[in-house]
């Protein structure tokens, strides 16, 4: 549970007041290559918004002797800046499906999940489903926060400021890969959702 644990931390760790930071751009490999991060082991590769910063070596780094791996952290701005917003995420990990007794599919898993997210101030956001990308079928499970900093809309009113997260679940080469979004809105979910993708994907025109 260390590795999830410091997902969430991550998550909620710079929703404070203050003036939004400006976002930092990623480290890059290369022009083509730019903004996607491929992984071979598990056949996806994830769409990277431009101008988010990366912070997967450093969550790495924070659990070393934890049983999973966090395999891609980025986010809207970095987590140490404050911000009046919601600090848009997405983090990829994978964790040993032997951490879980009696853990047999992706299911079993949205209760250690739900568990620990609900002890972070989130609320479940409906029942689980299934969806499925590029053929792939994966199990989504919804959560809400509300936060104590408030935004004026375009009409000058406050309103109140909530946190959404959808984690997505596979079970693969016996590992747990999971694929947690955070964002403002369900427009703002669904966007970030919209960048993962499995298979290989088509060669670059050149």
């Amino acid at each position: 549970m260390a590795l999830l644990g410091a997902i969430l931390f991550f998550n909620v760790a710079s929703q404070s007041q203050g003036k939004p930071a400006a976002a930092a751009k990623p480290p890059t490999p290369s022009k083509e290559d730019a903004q996607i991060y491929r992984n071979s082991t598990y056949r996806f590769r994830y769409q990277i918004p431009f101008g988010w910063v990366e912070r997967t070596k450093q969550m790495q780094e924070g659990n070393a002797d934890s049983k999973g791996e966090v395999l891609l952290a980025v986010f809207e701005r970095p987590p140490e800046a404050t911000g009046n917003t919601v600090n848009s995420a997405v983090v990829i990990a994978s964790e040993s499906a032997e951490s879980y007794p009696g853990l047999k599919n992706a299911e079993d898993y949205l209760g250690p999940l739900t568990e620990l997210t609900t002890s972070k101030g989130f609320q479940s956001d409906g029942d689980s489903s299934i969806v499925e990308i590029d053929g792939r079928q994966l199990v989504r499970a919804d959560f809400t926060k509300q936060l104590d900093t408030r935004k004026s809309d375009a009409t000058g009113n406050d309103e109140n400021l909530s946190m959404r997260q959808t984690t997505l679940v596979m079970l693969a080469r016996h590992q747990i890969v999971s694929f947690t979004f955070i964002g403002g809105s369900e427009d703002e979910l669904d966007s970030l959702l919209s960048n993962l993708h499995f298979g290989v994907a088509k060669p670059t025109p050149r």
